[in-house]
């Protein structure tokens, strides 16, 4: 095994390593110095394209389709998905740090592909890039900006919600470089382009754009850290400026000594600058200082948030600054704690007595020895050298009476997982830091997206991670690239699924329906156990009856009108009554909702459902609330025609009928006594108006037309002479012989309307009435005197003393007569 420091370069006070992840990473005949190379963050995915603006012959197996496609590799070199290029020239190819490809083409349309699939959410940048085109980009996380070919700027700050926004007017002048600051990194929250234009660099935001003052342009690349504070430039004599990104500072100036200008320049973490020509790259470290290292290929720089990539056809490096803990342990001569420890373990491996010395020589300092060791093996990618590191920790708090474990046993458990997913076959080199910022989450789904639902499986468990969207994007894969026929391979996925918790066979349905295949996706809803899942699929499939039944099923009120609004939409009325026909809960929803709605609806539905009555009544309240009576008549017709054919209904014919003629009875009134009203009246309410209005003989007329009993009229007639006050011919009836009602109502009625007078001439005709009832209605009169003769008729002496105390003046005197002649007469 080499040693920990053989990939080691010095460059001036700080060492850098070069860690080589992968060997034959590209097919010899793949002429990488065509293609544009662009990696996602976080050791993501490669998209390599053909660079337009150079002309080469393809060979082998790049010889067709290379024009047609952007290429996703693993770092390794594994083709992962080729994204097809079905429209014109691109401006550019990035990536976000959720792994989303974003392809811009010149004429500013977008194409945005999650999950490295080959579906995308296309959105435009404006009209403005249309009309000029889009020159070049910049990406970060999440977001880009454009150069368009006016020398404006346009940003997309979000990808979930596009909206592009115009930045600031750049100066006039040909943009011979420039890079982004994300919002993040600066004071306005608002993204900042750096421009070289002449001799100095613009900073251009969304409100202005302002000169920094330099003049030791042009300035051929601009480069800024990962961490946002310093700004790295490349002059056209050869030189590279680090600055600070406020442009107040120059920390370090280097001469690279070579005419011709890098093609690429890129940070290498925070702290040193990578200049790549095509087979050579300097690494300038702080302070100026710098180192160089030639390849055999073509070098392509893909710059992370902790160091860089290097690929060419042969081999993808990893550079970057070595990690403080890895440098207390392994440099030469340290004399650290952490150094002591791991030169002890191995002198107990060799059963030497030094170990125990190394020991208590660093007694007071064991505990930080360890906790080195533990943070130095997640920074080494040799697993040779991890286990020496985890052995030295593990060795160390075994001698500690107390130490907390939690860190040694994390760190054992993000090793397994990182030395998993960074094996050749999967190429995903994260590195600890890229991990910790990445989150074990995000990583499980871009194992995920690369369907290596095996190993996201095995890393969720050992986690304790959701393993649900593992499933479930396993079968939807499954769905899409089975050849194998419907039924064995729903059978395979509700096997696999089945007992799984949180799981939506939903999501699965829809894969198979967005494939094509139909009757998959009903057999995968039938195991969906969420109504509200399964119907909009059901819909969508044709289903209708099926997704009405399972929204009934649910007994969810809403989800069944929702339906039913989507079912009466699709089909004709006449199919859409049939189907909710035979479901009576649906029925009801749809006659609730249609009486306070639509009407018209309603009536469709009786008739369809030959519900007569129910139409006929509808018909009738429409009526009703007519606003004229021809319209009044016409739906009167029309509901007595509906129930004319049946025999059942006679009464309610005869009813309508009577109400279409009343109707005419009262539109006639209203023409000759002009500034009444009678539509809306009842029979007995039109009789009783006219009798008020002194037409007595044409409410008779009503009466015999509607065949309104004597009592019904009596009633009539009585109550509205009272409101007429018509004590004159109310006098005329009381000499009447009979009555059809009797009399004592003539009596209520008039007493009732304040005159004492008229209805006492009533009470003499109640001889139908009790001697004690008709003597109540003598003193309700004030005609104490004629009470006390009634009593005297029936010769009732207890009555004739009760009422002596209730007369007053001669009254009394009259009363007591009355009784002294029932006295003389016992």
């Amino acid at each position: 095994m080499s040693k920990a420091t053989a990939d080691w370069k010095r460059v001036g006070d700080r060492f850098y390593r070069s860690i080589r992840l992968y060997t034959d990473v590209f097919a010899p005949d793949l002429e990488l110095e065509n293609y544009i190379v662009v990696g996602a963050p976080y050791s993501g995915a490669v998209a390599l394209y053909r660079d337009e603006s150079k002309i080469f012959a393809p060979r082998g197996s790049q010889a067709v389709g290379t024009k047609a496609t952007i290429d996703l590799y693993s770092c390794a070199g594994r083709l992962i998905r080729q994204i097809p290029r079905d429209r014109g020239a691109l401006a550019a190819v990035g990536w976000s740090e959720d792994e989303r490809l974003l392809v811009v083409g010149q004429d500013g349309e977008v194409r945005s592909y999650a999950d490295l699939g080959t579906d995308f959410t296309p959105f435009s940048l404006g009209h403005e890039a249309e009309e000029y085109g889009v020159k070049s980009c910049r990406f970060w996380g999440t977001g880009f900006v454009a150069l368009l070919g006016n020398n404006r700027f346009v940003a997309v700050t979000r990808y979930d919600e596009p909206r592009p926004q115009a930045l600031a007017s750049a100066p006039p002048g040909e943009v011979i470089s420039w890079a982004v600051v994300p919002p993040e990194y600066t004071s306005s929250r608002s993204v900042e382009v750096l421009l070289a234009v002449g001799r100095t660099v613009h900073v251009v935001d969304a409100a202005e754009s302002e000169d920094r003052g330099l003049q030791a342009g042009p300035f051929r690349h601009i480069a800024v850290s990962p961490n946002g504070k310093f700004i790295a430039l490349y002059t056209d004599d050869g030189k590279v400026w680090v600055i600070s990104s406020d442009f107040q500072e120059r920390f370090s100036e280097y001469d690279s000594r070579v005419k011709t200008p890098p093609k690429d320049l890129q940070w290498c973490g925070n702290n040193a600058v990578v200049l790549a020509w095509e087979d050579e790259i300097h690494l300038v470290g702080p302070s100026g200082s710098a180192t160089s290292f030639e390849y055999d290929g073509f070098v392509h720089l893909v710059p992370d948030v902790d160091g860089i990539r290097v690929m060419t056809n042969d081999v993808c490096d990893f550079w970057q600054k070595v990690p403080d803990a890895c440098e207390e342990v392994w440099r030469l001569g340290s004399s650290s704690p952490a150094s002591v420890l791991v030169d002890a373990v191995e002198m107990l491996e060799k059963k030497s007595a030094k170990a125990d010395e190394n020991i208590q020589l660093i007694r007071g300092n064991l505990d930080e020895a360890v906790n080195v060791c533990v943070r130095a093996a997640g920074q080494e990618y040799s697993v040779h050298r991890q286990k020496q590191l985890l052995k030295a920790a593990s060795f160390g708090k075994s001698v500690l009476e107390l130490y907390n474990s939690d860190d040694y046993v994390d760190m054992t458990e993000v090793l397994r997982v990182l030395n998993a997913v960074r094996f050749y076959e999967i190429g995903v080199p994260v590195s600890y830091d890229q991990y910790i910022r990445l989150t074990p989450e995000r990583l499980v789904q871009r194992l995920v997206n690369r369907q290596e639902y095996l190993l996201a499986l095995k890393i969720s468990e050992f986690l304790r991670l959701p393993v649900d969207k593992i499933y479930v994007a396993w079968a939807r894969q499954k769905v899409r690239s089975s050849s194998t026929d419907e039924e064995s391979i729903c059978e395979e996925i509700v096997r696999k699924l089945n007992g799984q918790r949180g799981i939506s066979f939903e999501e699965v349905a829809h894969a198979a329906y967005e494939d094509g295949r139909g009757s998959m996706a009903i057999q995968l809803l039938e195991h969906e156990p969420r109504a509200g899942k399964q119907v909009p699929l059901l819909l969508s499939l044709g289903e209708e009856g099926g997704a009405l039944d399972k929204a009934i099923d649910s007994g969810d009120t809403d989800l069944i009108f929702w339906v039913l609004l989507n079912l009466k939409k699709k089909m004709p009325l006449s199919t859409f009554f049939r189907t909710i026909n035979s479901r009576p809960v649906a029925s009801a929803i749809v006659e609730a909702s249609a009486i306070e709605q639509d009407q018209e609806v309603l009536k469709d539905l009786y008739y369809q459902d030959d519900r007569r009555v129910d139409g006929s009544n509808l018909l009738l309240s429409e009526a009703l609330s007519a606003s004229d009576t021809n319209g009044s008549a016409d739906k009167l017709k029309m509901a007595a025609k509906l129930l004319r054919d049946s025999k059942d209904h006679a009464p309610q014919v005869a009813a309508l009928e009577d109400a279409q003629k009343l109707l005419k009875f009262q539109e006639a009134f209203e023409r000759d006594l002009q500034g009444e009203s009678f539509v809306g009246l009842s029979v007995n309410e039109t009789m009783g108006k006219l009798v008020r209005l002194g037409h007595g003989k044409r409410g008779m007329k009503v009466k015999e037309e509607f065949k309104v009993g004597e009592k019904g009229w009596a009633w009539v007639r009585l109550r509205a002479l009272v409101g007429r006050r018509e004590w004159r011919e109310l006098e005329e009836l009381s000499k009447g012989r009979k009555s059809a009602i009797g009399w004592e109502p003539y009596f209520n009625e008039i007493l009732g309307a304040g005159n004492p007078k008229v209805a006492a001439l009533f009470i003499p005709k109640c001889t139908n009435l009790a001697v004690n009832e008709r003597i109540e209605m003598w003193l309700k009169c004030g005609l104490v005197k004629n009470a006390a003769e009634e009593a005297l008729k029936a010769k009732d002496r207890e009555k004739l003393e009760e009422l002596r105390g209730k007369a007053s003046g001669q009254g009394v005197v009259e009363v007591e007569r009355m009784i002294n002649l029932l006295g003389r007469g016992r």
